[in-house]
């Protein structure tokens, strides 16, 4: 979670040095995204499969934002900058009457959150040129920009005002922090004390991703479109965060918030509120139980549609779509009651028809249409993953005036690239970002296919990757990824993981046990305070599965997954040992103690537990890794950040040293400056998998 953001507790989640010498004289990061890849290529060893250096070769499509005049689009092409191992973003077009694809803002820096004027003639979007993140904004006839801001924190949610004079945005807000004792003695001149003490009565006092909290809120401000001091609107002390929409009149923003006093302790609460610009006024517009988010106004001012969830304090819950008529006192009405997946993105059709929304469906990421009315259409196209590290899915997507939509593509062999669908006809594909950077490469080939479970008989989806040069009368080592969530759905996506595993000669498999998401909340639930469980038994039957098919060596079968996998994969070990060796990444080790140390710990406690963890200590026991430890024979590694609060490197400690007491062979690897991502870094996702590789090659068995 981020610091200066509200937690969006509804989706929590569990989710080799590159030489670079000679280049101190030349720098890679003034180039633009397809010469740093020369460049490195230039400077990189290449083989004929994939190897830790090309990592930095990728590239993948992200944001695609529509013309008003839908005559050409804008995307975020980000690729990865060698130079200071994080991601590059800058701003491309599309002219969709010439097809010409060209830059836009390329020149080195980070250019992100692309947002046109209704009217089309400006473009505004994020840049940190100067140090930090500010407000831009480009002329597009004359392309010419100005910086509008200078913000002390990072802007978010840029919203353009219909009239086109205005620009709203959410911004972190510092308030005055707390103090106890305040009778310190003055320190002399050029004295050298120890740090301050930190003084905390805050319950979200820390967060994943970015440390001890600031004390301080998110709150929505609004400044000319034509740049001056911005003028905040909201005042009180809670989060007024995430997606803002304002009134087609431009007096008024609508936007979720959790407005109750004890917010920090109801993570999954928020109601829909509408502030006026100009007064400053706020006004509840929704109240049901359980949280409203994401509010959308129709183009013609007549609907606000929003997100809802019937919160029953189940750990997997999907939304639903719900309808309010602006000038009518009448209740919301769900306008998919009977969609049992989870809504992704949603945006308004521009006649106010309907709305096209992404869900997750069956390890896919789907695109539909429902009308005003509630009749649901699913459109052919599929959303392609912008996941780089493992096969997660995901996607994003646009819609033009003209109904012609922009979407994310990609395939178990490319990473995310956009297509273009008109009339729901077969879709053009726009851009090949890879082709230079892995088309000369041989990818292993991915399979789909169905498992059983030994359990229930339920169907479970299961992928395999192939090594590069298979040859199916040999004799092949397994590794089987587990993926996180636990309530998250792997899929036949790319994955530089699962690729740069396959092409050291292993075949990898990956499935979606119960839990996963994507296949409705009664198969997600089946976990619900009972994990793990037979999730470890669906596993165990995509491991099975796998040896028959001939062409696996028994002798070398190989575990890893990371947070909810790294929990599959410590309960795994703690129940069989045939496998060779094993690799538990960022886990959950003991419940207890996780309850009492993870960020999220409101959330946690209240929808992954029965009652808070004092009342149930031997049930969260029974279902802790820790307490089958006197089980493993299995040689393992421990692979975390130190900086993660999500699962505390303190669980991967106590787990490291259970096993040094038991006398198994173990390591413990500590990612420095990682948080729960550990792949955000393009270093860091080398490392994590190198390790991974090699704690495996250590331990194949001749």
């Amino acid at each position: 979670m981020i610091k200066r953001s509200i937690m969006r507790f509804q989706r929590i989640s569990l989710c080799i040095a590159v030489s670079v010498l000679g280049l101190a004289t030349f720098n890679i990061s003034a180039l633009n995204a397809d010469e740093q890849k020369t460049a490195h290529r230039n400077i990189l060893p290449s083989t004929s499969v994939v190897d830790y250096a090309d990592v930095f070769e990728l590239e993948y499509a992200a944001s695609p934002t529509f013309h008003p005049s839908k005559e050409m689009l804008v995307y975020e092409r980000r690729s990865m900058n060698i130079m200071n191992d994080r991601s590059q973003i800058q701003l491309w077009t599309y002219d969709l009457k010439t097809q010409q694809h060209l830059p836009l803002l390329a020149d080195g820096d980070n250019y992100y959150s692309p947002r046109f004027s209704e009217d089309g003639k400006r473009l505004a979007y994020l840049s940190a040129q100067d140090g930090k993140p500010q407000i831009f904004v480009r002329w597009m006839e004359t392309n010419r920009t100005a910086k509008l801001s200078s913000l002390q924190s990072s802007p978010a949610n840029l919203t353009w005002s219909p009239d086109g004079k205005s620009i709203a945005f959410t911004m972190f807000t510092s308030t005055q922090a707390t103090t106890l004792f305040k009778d310190m003695p003055k320190m002399p001149k050029d004295a050298k004390w120890a740090e301050t003490a930190k003084y905390i009565d805050t319950t979200q006092y820390r967060s994943d991703g970015d440390g001890f909290n600031d004390p301080g809120f998110q709150q929505i401000y609004v400044m000319s479109a034509e740049g001056g001091t911005p003028r905040q609107i909201t005042l009180d002390k809670f989060n007024h965060g995430g997606q803002l929409s304002w009134s087609t009149d431009s007096k008024a923003i609508y936007f979720s918030a959790n407005r109750d006093e004890n917010w920090a302790l109801l993570p999954y609460e928020s109601n829909i509120y509408r502030v006026e610009v100009d007064a400053g006024t706020l006004k509840s517009v929704t109240d049901e139980k359980g949280p409203e988010s994401a509010p959308l106004v129709s183009p013609n001012g007549k609907y606000l549609a929003y997100e809802w969830v019937n919160d029953r304090k189940l750990s997997y819950q999907v939304s639903q779509i719900m309808l309010q008529a602006l000038d009518s006192d009448k209740p919301a009405a769900s306008l998919t009651p009977t969609l049992d997946r989870q809504i992704g993105s949603v945006q308004w059709a521009d006649d106010s028809k309907g709305l096209y929304f992404s869900y997750l469906d069956e390890a896919e990421t789907k695109l539909a249409y429902v009308s005003v009315g509630g009749k649901i259409k699913e459109l052919p196209a599929r959303l392609g993953s912008q996941a780089l590290g493992r096969p997660y899915t995901s996607g994003e997507f646009d819609v033009s005036a003209q109904d012609e939509i922009v979407y994310t593509i990609n395939d178990s062999q490319r990473p995310a690239d956009l297509a273009l669908m008109s009339n729901n006809k077969r879709p053009k594909r726009l851009t090949s970002l890879n082709e230079d950077a892995l088309g000369h490469l041989t990818l292993a080939k991915v399979e789909k296919f169905d498992v059983i479970s030994s359990v229930d008989q339920r169907k479970i989806d299961a992928w395999i990757a192939y090594p590069p040069s298979f040859d199916p009368s040999k004799k092949y080592p397994l590794i089987l990824e587990i993926h996180g969530g636990p309530h998250a759905a792997y899929a036949e996506t790319f994955s530089m993981e699962v690729q740069l595993m396959a092409a050291k000669g292993y075949v990898v498999v990956w499935s979606n046990p119960r839990g996963s998401s994507s296949y409705g909340e009664d198969f997600g639930n089946l976990i619900h305070h009972n994990y793990p469980s037979e999730d470890y038994n669906d596993l165990m039957d995509v491991v099975d599965a796998s040896v028959v098919k001939g062409f696996i060596d028994d002798k070398n079968l190989f575990i890893t997954g990371g947070s909810g996998g790294g929990v599959l994969t410590a309960w795994s070990i703690g129940k069989t040992n045939r496998f060779a060796a094993a690799v538990v990444a960022k886990p959950v080790i003991n419940w207890l103690s996780f309850a009492l140390t993870a960020d999220a710990y409101p959330f946690f406690t209240q929808y992954w537990m029965e009652d808070m963890p004092w009342n149930i200590s031997d049930k969260l026991w029974k279902r802790s890794p820790l307490s089958l430890v006197g089980n493993v024979t299995t040689p393992t590694m421990l692979l975390t950040g130190e900086d993660d609060y999500r699962t505390p490197i303190s669980e991967t400690e106590q787990y490291y040293q259970a096993l040094r007491l038991r006398q198994i062979d173990s390591a413990m690897v500590r990612i420095p400056g990682a948080s729960h991502g550990i792949a955000s870094r393009p270093s860091h996702l080398i490392q994590k998998v190198g390790h991974i590789i090699a704690w495996f090659e250590k331990y194949k068995r001749k």
